[in-house]
């Protein structure tokens, strides 16, 4: 029964004292009359040379030790049904009956208060009237983090556990984007030595979150402060002695108030760096840019000041790339949000992963975007899984001169597309207008859009698709933003087309659904499966076929409207309507 601690040390450094002394027999020594049967921890070594992470964080864990989650699910059930809250002592033996390594009993320790202490938001408001003792603490189930601290201390002493209150700065609750820390420190949590080193942890933020006015506390879980990795950890918690920041190089305050919060939510969702890494953002010439790295298939949104009209966002394979336009001078807030794209849980909704204030000194009122642009703009990995594969513009903004552009994909899928314009103020387009300013051409599985604008603007292009064999609605997959400075574009809308114009036929002439009058006009359309095709203007004029092409002309004279219609069968007399032109009026 005799306790025997080996340490094993490099040749080359001189060993520790011994950590814990317990000489006598097991038994006998546990019933000793110190402290009710447990056994007293040593006083906490101070942190040295083996207990120090390099920052900035090198991208690898989030915790500074290798933590089996899935293992550990058996005893963070056992601790939550712990029921214990007549003495400290009486809880621990409670939670260490599960609980053998050192790491098991911290977890438990852990478990135990996240689940059970809450924050007292009425006591913070009076904090004379306030016990952090340990007894109190457990008795009234609640307290400020000083009180979480030394219940932790306590419990983690009494399991034998090496542990230490620390208390600093943190970026937590009324935290403002760049604000400085001034006088006494504001925040405590812990340090505990685990497996040869010292570990941080937070239990008041591992349990939850407190509302905005500071009046309502909400029991909310959360990993990420179990044996953060310090280089994290630091982003949010600057301890009143830096030595237990337990980095090297270790941060100035300063620093530590210039750099950019990440909350934890950044890195849970498996985000890694974003840019700028300062907080505040002044924009150049009216523009700002942020963009975010991660490992993959995140779906990103942005809010600037409560809208995500100002901006051009695109989904990049690991990440995304920002850059925004404010209409408005003076300082903006820009919230970041993020969320998996396969989401699993149901509480997959976009969470706040960065905030930035966008100081704007000027306005470049070109880059207003009609409302109708959605965020992500361009095609990305997310449109390439709806089945547009090899896009012929990977850019998010097209520009064009002449007011023309020709867009082409490659359809993995047995899908139907379809596609409309849109744009902002008067010269709106209705929404028949809308999709008949784009044309749809295939040929197998490549789609060509080509796009005609009736004017220069900003203009969005949207994309939606369904599967073929699905009788409802299309959904809405990705868009376009088109630009045209040249104020002499004024393209007419493509023909109109009926259910009967098939999706694999084309035309080759003429493109514009507006024919001039009195005029002989040339008609080639590539159809198949059709035993004749007729053009019926003031007159009817039939087409000949050639080479895959239907062939010939037709006069406009003395009408407003020319029809393409096709006899689908030679035997039927009836006639069905593909195309719709107009006529210019005189």
């Amino acid at each position: 029964g005799t306790q025997v601690t080996v340490e094993i040390h490099h040749e080359d450094t001189t060993p520790q004292l011994i950590k814990r002394l317990s000489l006598g027999k097991g038994s006998q020594r546990l019933r000793g009359h110190d402290n009710k049967g447990f056994q007293k921890t040593e006083a906490p070594r101070p942190p040295g040379a083996k207990d120090l992470h390099a920052y900035p964080w090198d991208k690898s864990s989030l915790k500074s030790m290798p933590v089996d989650l899935q293992q550990l699910k058996k005893l963070d059930a056992y601790a939550l049904k712990v029921n214990v809250t007549n003495s400290v002592e009486e809880l621990v033996k409670a939670l260490l009956k599960q609980a053998r390594t050192d790491l098991e009993k911290v977890r438990a320790i852990w478990m135990w208060i996240c689940h059970h202490i809450e924050y007292d938001v009425v006591g913070y408001h009076n904090k004379s009237q306030l016990s952090s003792k340990p007894r109190d603490v457990l008795q009234m189930g609640k307290s400020i983090c000083e009180g979480y601290a030394e219940l932790f201390e306590h419990m983690c002493s009494l399991a034998g556990i090496q542990c230490k209150k620390l208390s600093g700065h943190a970026k937590g609750h009324g935290y403002k984007t760049g604000q400085t820390f001034t006088g006494d420190s504001d925040h405590a949590w812990n340090a505990v030595y685990l497996e040869g080193r010292w570990h941080l942890l937070d239990s008041t933020w591992g349990s939850g979150s407190v509302d905005d006015s500071f009046t309502k506390f909400t029991y909310r879980y959360n990993e990420f402060y179990f044996l953060t990795h310090p280089a994290l950890f630091i982003n949010n918690h600057f301890p009143d002695n830096s030595n237990w920041q337990l980095l090297k190089p270790t941060l100035t305050l300063k620093e530590f108030e210039n750099n950019m919060l990440h909350n934890s939510n950044f890195y849970t969702l498996g985000l890694l760096a974003a840019r700028p890494d300062t907080p505040i953002i002044r924009t150049v010439n009216g523009k700002a840019s942020v963009s975010v790295d991660c490992r993959s298939g995140t779906l990103f949104m942005f809010k600037l000041k409560g809208t995500d009209e100002q901006g051009l966002m695109t989904l990049k394979r690991h990440g995304m790339e920002l850059d925004i336009y404010p209409q408005k001078t003076g300082s903006h807030k820009l919230e970041i949000f993020a969320k998996p794209s396969k989401a699993e849980a149901a509480d997959d909704v976009y969470k706040c992963v960065l905030e930035y204030v966008v100081e704007c000194e000027s306005v470049d009122k070109a880059m207003r975007f009609p409302k109708e642009l959605h965020q992500p703009v361009g095609p990305s990995w997310f449109s390439e899984r709806q089945g547009f594969l090899r896009p012929s513009h990977s850019q998010p903004v097209l520009h064009t001169n002449d007011g023309r552009c020709c867009l082409t994909f490659t359809l993995s899928k047995d899908i139907s597309v379809l596609t409309s314009l849109h744009t902002d103020g008067s010269s709106s387009l209705s929404e028949d207008m809308g999709r008949r300013h784009v044309l749809q051409i295939h040929r197998r599985n490549q789609i060509e859009l080509k796009v005609h604008l009736p004017h220069a603007g900003n203009f969005v292009l949207k994309i939606y698709s369904k599967k073929k064999s699905d009788p409802g609605n299309y959904d809405y997959i990705f868009n376009y933003l088109i630009r045209c400075l040249n104020t002499e574009v004024k393209w007419p809308a493509f023909p109109q087309s009926y259910s009967k114009w098939l999706q694999d036929y084309e035309i080759l002439e003429p493109l514009s659904g507006l024919l001039p009058a009195n005029r002989n006009v040339q008609f080639k359309l590539k159809m198949h499966g059709v035993a004749k095709v007729l053009i019926q203007a003031e007159n009817t004029y039939p087409l000949t076929q050639n080479k895959g092409c239907w062939e010939g002309t037709c006069n406009t004279s003395g009408c407003r409207e020319v029809f393409v219609m096709v006899h689908e069968n030679a035997n039927h007399s009836f006639y069905s309507h593909v195309l719709k032109y107009e006529v210019e009026t005189q």
